[in-house]
Order: structure tokens, then C-alpha cells, then sequence
């Protein structure tokens, strides 16, 4: 363990799998104390013990992102127990498939619930927190999806758009308080969310010809770049949007081999 993150408060939502999970562990192994958010407690409980058993510290809050006032509560209880809250990072989401003629209203909704309204929520009380005791970051996590359309993800896209243009937003009334927003842009990331598409290997294959460094990300790359975010290191950015996408974004013509 090192000590990028010594003394620091972070709260990160979605932390039971995935990405989340994968933050979690990296700012612990920097030396912050972390606050793991999700709607079932055993796999929050597998990443605290996780984390616990490499020497740092965690623990678990249960809640459902898309419901205020659990969400909110949980928030601020950790913040009440330690103190203060210095680092938020808003990784749960939710999404549904299908095409825009046949989606219905419901579902529709449902890709906002968590991943807009939920980003909303947290964002607004990490940073009345933040505001009180000195200062803070936030980091919400977005995807390459919120940066171009993508077909039967039209809802999924949108709302990941918003949380893009929220975080600016964010940014702006939160730099002379000392409130730092920023975005991580994933591309495809290997996670229980995206094991559906990367099921086998030609369905693997043939993802990973669209992004030019030819592999899908791992959690623990996405994890990399919000500790980046989260540290003092980054303490003079704010309002950006940093793709960790294997030079997807980037690409306007992919040459498949």
C-alpha cells in the first residue's frame, strides 16, 4: 500500500462488481478509507473483506441509487461517521436495450432513474458536504455511448450523455469552493454487465477489431484513471471528460484486420 490517498473519505456506488469494485480496492490500496455503496450486500461485503484483508479500509452501505432518500441518507451517515466526505465517485447505472420505435415509456425512464438521477443525487450532496469542509472531488463515470449514438442503446446513450454535460455544469459552480467534477469515459470494459457481449471468443474477436489497441479494458484501468481524478495529483482539473477507451473515441475509420 501506498499513500496518494492517506486520511481521504471516499464513497463510490456500484462497488459490489465491475468497475465500482475495482475502484474501491484501488483508492483503499492508496490509503483512503471507503465507503462502498450497492443495492445487495454480499457482494459489497466479498470487496470489503477483500479490502480489508490487504490491509485497508472499507465498509458497506446498502442502498438503491434510484431511491433519494436511502441513497442521500447513506451518504451523508458515512459522512457523520468519519467526519467529512473528500472523494465521490458515481459508478452505478442502469440500462435497457431495445429500438426507439418499440421502447416504451417505462423503459425509457429506466435508464435514468440511476444513472442520471442518481449521479444528481449524489452529486448535490457530495458537494453541500464538500462545500462545509473545505473542498472535494467528485468523479462520475459516463461511457463511450454518452459521446456517439449507438444503436438499440438510444436510452443508455442519452443518459450518459447527461451525466457528460452534468459533471461540466458541476465543474463550473464547484471550482471557487473548492469542488472539483470530473467524467471517466469508458469504452468496453470486461464486467459482469458487458459479459452478455463478450461471451465468446468470436463475439470477443469481433469487438475488439472496433478499438484500435485491439483488447477490452480491465476494471482495474478504469480504477486507475478515477484515483488519478480523486487525487491532489489532478488539483487543477476540473470539467473534464477523460476517455479510457483503448483509442476508441478516437478512431473515425477503424481498419479491421
Amino acid at each position: 500500500m501506498t499513500s496518494r490517498m492517506a486520511g481521504k473519505i471516499a464513497f463510490v456506488t456500484g462497488g459490489g462488481s465491475g468497475i465500482g469494485a475495482a475502484t474501491a480496492k484501488r483508492l483503499a490500496q492508496e490509503g483512503a478509507t471507503v465507503i462502498v455503496c450497492g443495492r445487495r450486500e454480499a457482494p459489497l461485503a466479498e470487496v470489503v473483506e477483500s479490502i480489508r484483508q490487504s490491509g485497508g479500509k472499507a465498509e458497506l452501505k446498502v442502498a438503491d441509487v434510484s431511491n433519494e432518500r436511502a441513497f442521500v441518507s447513506a451518504i451523508e451517515e458515512a459522512a457523520a461517521e468519519h467526519g467529512r466526505l473528500d472523494v465521490m465517485v458515481n459508478n452505478a447505472m442502469a440500462y435497457t436495450w431495445g429500438s426507439v420505435d418499440s421502447m416504451s415509456t417505462e423503459d425509457w425512464h429506466a435508464n435514468f432513474s440511476t444513472t442520471v438521477d442518481g449521479t444528481f443525487w449524489g452529486t448535490r450532496t457530495a458537494m453541500r458536504l464538500m462545500k462545509d469542509s473545505g473542498g472535494g472531488s467528485i468523479i462520475n463515470i459516463a461511457s463511450i455511448c454518452g459521446l456517439f449514438g449507438t444503436a438499440w442503446m438510444s436510452g443508455y446513450s442519452a443518459a450518459k450523455a447527461a451525466v457528460i454535460n452534468f459533471s461540466r455544469a458541476v465543474a463550473s459552480e464547484g471550482a471557487a469552493c473548492g469542488v472539483r467534477c470530473n467524467v471517466v469515459v469508458p469504452g468496453v470494459v470486461a464486467t459482469p454487465a458487458t459479459a452478455g457481449m463478450l461471451s465468446d471468443d468470436q463475439t470477443r474477436a469481433n469487438t475488439e477489431k472496433l478499438i484500435p489497441m485491439r483488447r477490452v479494458a480491465r476494471p482495474e484501468e478504469l480504477a486507475n484513471a478515477v484515483l488519478f481524478l480523486a487525487s491532489d495529483e489532478a488539483s487543477y482539473i476540473t470539467g473534464a471528460s477523460l476517455p479510457v477507451d483503448g483509442g476508441r473515441s478516437s478512431d473515425l475509420y477503424t481498419v479491421l484486420e
